[in-house]
């Protein structure tokens, strides 16, 4: 007996996979792998801390959270370290804007 899964779940699937392949274009920290986790709804993006300043080890860190949301898209939020806390950023009906801030982040919002 073959059972397929939930139609959301290959949804999310093809989302990781899309996130997964955007980060491998990103301007900062090219020779890293960042790992993509789903936490129910969301992505939490992580990376090893190359610059040495939240984790001198250069240990994983969370950098940014993907949420998206029914009526108004996706919401992405960069780590605040020193609080422990998400911070929304950006919002946006579409994920493409989102995934250009990520990987560019002029402002080093993300890859601190």
């Amino acid at each position: 007996m073959n059972i397929a899964a939930p139609a959301s779940a290959k949804v999310r699937d093809l989302t990781q996979h899309r996130l997964e392949r955007a980060l491998r274009q990103r301007v900062r920290y090219r020779y890293v792998r960042p790992r993509v986790l789903r936490e129910g709804e969301s992505f939490r993006i992580q990376s090893p801390c190359c610059s040495r300043n939240v984790d001198p080890s250069g240990g994983m860190i969370d950098i940014a959270l993907l949420i998206p949301h029914r009526d108004t898209g996706w919401c992405l939020c960069a780590r605040d370290h020193v609080n422990g806390t998400w911070v929304s950023q950006f919002q946006n009906k579409q994920l493409n804007p989102l995934l250009d801030l990520l990987c560019v982040d002029n402002e080093r919002q993300f890859w601190p």
